[in-house]
């Protein structure tokens, strides 16, 4: 039978997952067997720059924790586990693993949530390939300043046919 102040610390770790998972738009549950210290130090960083947490978690506490907000996570939550969670952007958790695995050739999705709903792998693994919110956003404004751009370019082309040679001769 544990102590007092281990089961108070254990519960107390399962009170912040369960916050944690509750608060977030996603998170995916990773194999990390087999990384390298430099590789984790990289994903970690790659992580924080897209403003996800990424921890490494006992089995048995992440799975009370999950039970508490309606998840069922028994079948991936053993071996090793590690879990990257989000609360902004959905998607980045699954588009960072799957780059990372792609370039390293190490980790495996076991499985996550994206917004309030149980994920396979497979799925994860299509979210990897989407861009981010930011790149599509930028894509759409690009397109809609395309049609003005090329406007300017033309009447910019139309006012330089007008203005003819003598036009560049004083210029020059």
């Amino acid at each position: 039978m544990p102590n007092a102040k281990v089961l108070e610390a254990k519960k107390a770790t399962v009170s912040a997952l369960s916050e944690q998972i509750k608060g977030a738009t996603a998170g995916v549950f990773v194999d990390y067997k087999g990384i390298t210290v430099a590789q984790d130090t990289e994903l970690r960083r790659e992580f924080r720059e897209a403003g996800v947490d990424y921890t490494v978690v006992k089995n048995t506490l992440t799975r009370l924790a999950a039970r508490e907000c309606g998840y069922d996570f028994d079948e991936i939550l053993n071996g090793t586990t590690a879990f990257a969670v989000a609360t902004g952007d959905p998607i980045a958790p699954a588009r960072i693993v799957s780059q990372f695995v792609k370039k390293n050739k190490v980790l495996a999705i076991k499985g996550g949530f994206v917004e309030g709903k149980a994920v396979s792998v497979d799925e994860l693994n299509a979210f990897g390939e989407l861009t981010s919110k930011n790149d599509l956003v930028a894509q759409v404004l690009g397109t809609l300043l395309a049609p003005i751009s090329s406007l300017a370019f033309v009447l910019d082309q139309i006012r330089i046919q007008k203005e003819g040679p003598a036009a560049e001769a004083a210029a020059e």
